[in-house]
């Protein structure tokens, strides 16, 4: 064979996973940046669509808004529940957003200018850790997105069990899921927990609410 003629670099088919991904983002806004962190950490991703309304404003009805200090808020992905969470946080309120995927992090830094909003590259089980380097001693509510089902037991639990010891008395720990996981933990963990179903979602989702005694 000729010397001119060079082989094609070999691409990985995770490398060109992750490049259709940013691709998709480039071409479909939020919803690419959505998939894109789906398709390269489909583990981490609870559905491949975002929640309904119906699902966000049952969600937060049953929050005290109006009193709330520090909201923390797990796997907030491209800000599903994040833009309305700043909706009816009061104005001297903080809401911190915890990913471990640096793509939805960097969305949000760059898509939501609400001086209120902290969003954190890491893990929610360094919940303690985030809110105390924030200058809290603890969050008044916190919001999980994530996957239970698809986390470790050990690590799922350790995550309740910290969401627990962050938040202050009085304070609630929301779950929407589409299995059982986080609500069987939540029910080990918290002093009272309240369950909804939204069907109006895709597919219909468990909500849940663990109180910690005030």
């Amino acid at each position: 064979m000729s010397g001119n003629i060079s082989a094609k670099p070999f691409v990985s088919a995770s490398e060109r996973l992750k490049r259709g991904g940013a691709k998709l983002a480039s071409q479909l806004g939020p919803y690419g940046v959505f998939l894109q962190g789906a398709l390269e950490n489909p583990g981490m991703v609870g559905a491949l669509f975002p929640s309904s309304k119906t699902t966000i404003n049952a969600m937060l009805k049953n929050v005290d808004w109006a009193n709330a200090k520090l909201v923390v808020e797990y796997g907030p992905g491209v800000g599903t529940f994040t833009r309305p969470i700043l909706g009816r946080l009061p104005a001297d309120a903080k809401l911190i957003a915890i990913d471990t995927n640096a793509h939805y992090i960097d969305y949000l830094n760059k898509e939501v200018s609400d001086p209120r909003l902290r969003a954190v590259l890491g893990s929610a089980a360094d919940v303690e850790q985030i809110v105390k380097k924030a200058g809290y001693d603890g969050a008044d509510v916190v919001i999980s997105g994530l996957p239970f089902s698809g986390l470790p037991d050990a690590l799922a639990k350790e995550i309740v069990e910290a969401s627990y010891r962050v938040l202050q008395p009085g304070g609630a720990f929301l779950t929407y899921q589409y299995r059982l996981n986080a609500r069987r933990l939540t029910e080990e963990v918290f002093d009272r927990v309240d369950k909804k179903v939204t069907w109006a979602n895709i597919p219909p989702n468990n909500l849940t609410w663990g109180w910690k005694a005030a």
